[in-house]
């Protein structure tokens, strides 16, 4: 039977989701964790991976494994994690669902802020200077006039295509800080720190609004800004088809 997860992590202790050698990831701890609970060798496979230090409020991953798992099992497995990992529900799916490639929307937030605050120190990046939040999103609605982002992805990535269909992009105002909310069918590696860090730049009057159209249309990962710190990403939500449900 195939199951998939609902999990969210608080991301600064992890070189991020996927497994690698030498480095302690959230997709090792969650197996090693089922693993123990079943007395089998259970492999998850993730919505996606996030990079070092990034947080997920909701991120999917299915396994494969032969008995029925009834809901107390959230409990138990809860119980075998560290406290930075939570798994949120469990539940059937139909055998060819694919926590990857069946998800057809990804939402980001990247939170910031414009003044000192010990509580927020490992979820926010300080930005001490004054930015202009207008012009942060008008240069924001340039995104979704393109589908190429070639210019906000990692150098060295495997893709085959470096097209996403950006739905929103915006900053929202809260507290003492901002957010920017992203949400596309799919993500390029770094690329949302990117797209924050150009649009950072854009805020500070450093270059124009319309200067988005030359970085994007330019496809060199040079032309674009910065990527920002990873602690202020949280992965908020990803969305698949009713259909996939057993």
């Amino acid at each position: 039977m195939r199951y998939f997860l609902e999990l969210a992590y608080f991301g600064k202790a992890y070189h991020g989701w996927q497994r690698q050698p030498e480095a302690s990831t959230v997709q090792e701890v969650i197996e090693k964790a089922l693993s123990t609970l079943l007395q089998e060798n259970i492999e998850i496979v993730g919505a996606g991976r996030t990079d070092a230090g990034v947080h997920a409020k909701q991120l999917f991953a299915h396994f494969d494994v032969e008995m029925e798992m009834p809901a107390e099992m959230v409990f138990r497995l809860n119980s075998l994690l560290p406290k930075d990992i939570a798994i949120l529900d469990l539940f059937p799916v139909k055998p060819e669902a694919h926590a990857r490639f069946d998800a057809v929307a990804r939402s980001y937030e990247y939170h910031l802020v414009q003044r000192k605050d010990v509580f927020t120190t490992d979820m926010a990046y300080w930005v001490k200077k004054e930015l202009d939040v207008e012009k942060m999103n008008e240069a924001a609605k340039i995104l979704l006039e393109y589908r190429n982002f070639k210019c906000f992805s990692r150098s060295r990535t495997d893709v085959r295509t470096y097209n996403c269909n950006i739905e929103t992009a915006y900053w929202e105002k809260q507290d003492h800080g901002l957010v920017f909310h992203i949400t596309a069918d799919r993500f390029l590696r770094n690329m949302v720190r990117a797209i924050v860090g150009t649009l950072l730049q854009v805020g500070l009057g450093k270059i124009e609004v319309q200067a988005m159209h030359e970085i994007i249309n330019s496809e060199n990962r040079s032309e674009a800004g910065a990527s920002v710190p990873a602690h202020g990403l949280f992965l908020t939500k990803v969305e698949y088809p009713k259909s996939i449900k057993g």
